[in-house]
């Protein structure tokens, strides 16, 4: 066992979610997740989907990001089929879904990002809508033709520990969507919204960290300090929770 000094100095490794395998059998992700992680103060790990790991990496990792991507399959919450549905990959969602059930029972810090988000909400039983632009309209773009980034006001609750994490209520950021909560999972609290009315983030009070938000923090955390700051309040609260954890060993 290392001495008590050495694991307070030990960097929280931060276990991040990919994408599925591409056409060159490839597992991907953009380098801004890790790049935030480092910045953060953290060590960076890539969850690759495939084999069920996840009761592993949970051994290994002292917190998780769940990050964006493609759609998740409409049946996993009965859910219709939609022409603009795109990159379903059933080993992704079979994976990240099974993590996202563990992660609410061992109570390691969670940041999830846009399908992250999507994925802690069905994982809780939640639905989603399948293309927002037909429930909410056109006036609040929340992705960009064919499908490209843009930005938009968020208005987050006071109080709430999105708030806190952030450390403001009203800020733009950096949105890449086209689908987003519906029907709320259980024990999850919406606390911020785009102008339109659209879940733009939420928590789990009974969880000891866990925020989820509809944006996307990495695209502009290089340059943005409030968005810099989910993944320094995640890191964070992955030292402090690892250390009370060896604490009551």
């Amino acid at each position: 066992m290392p001495p008590a000094d050495t694991e307070s100095r030990r960097r929280p490794v931060i276990g991040i979610t990919t994408y599925g395998r591409n056409e060159q059998n490839q597992f991907v992700l953009p380098s801004e997740y890790v790049d935030a992680v480092r910045r953060a103060g953290g060590t960076p790990i890539l969850l690759a989907p495939g084999a069920d790991d996840s009761e592993r990496w949970l051994d290994i990792v002292d917190g998780i990001i769940l990050a964006g991507g493609g759609d998740l399959d409409p049946s996993r919450y009965d859910g219709e089929n939609h022409e603009t549905i795109y990159m379903i990959d059933g080993e992704r969602d079979e994976l990240e879904l099974e993590l996202a059930r563990r992660i609410l029972d061992s109570g390691h810090p969670t940041l999830g990002i846009c399908r992250g988000t999507q994925v802690l909400n069905v994982a809780l039983g939640g639905s989603l809508h399948a293309h927002l632009p037909e429930v909410v309209g056109d006036d609040i773009a929340h992705r960009l033709p064919p499908r490209e980034p843009t930005s938009h006001a968020i208005e987050v609750q006071a109080h709430s520990r999105v708030a806190e994490v952030f450390g403001s209520t009203h800020f733009d950021a950096a949105s890449w969507h086209h689908q987003a909560i519906d029907r709320l999972g259980a024990d999850l609290v919406a606390v911020a919204s785009a102008p339109d009315g659209t879940i733009e983030a939420v928590e789990m009070p009974a969880h000891p960290w866990l925020i989820a938000v509809q944006w996307h923090p990495e695209l502009t955390a290089a340059k943005d300090p409030v968005q810099q700051r989910a993944f320094a309040a995640l890191v964070e609260a992955s030292r402090t929770i690892r250390q009370k954890g060896k604490q009551c060993a």
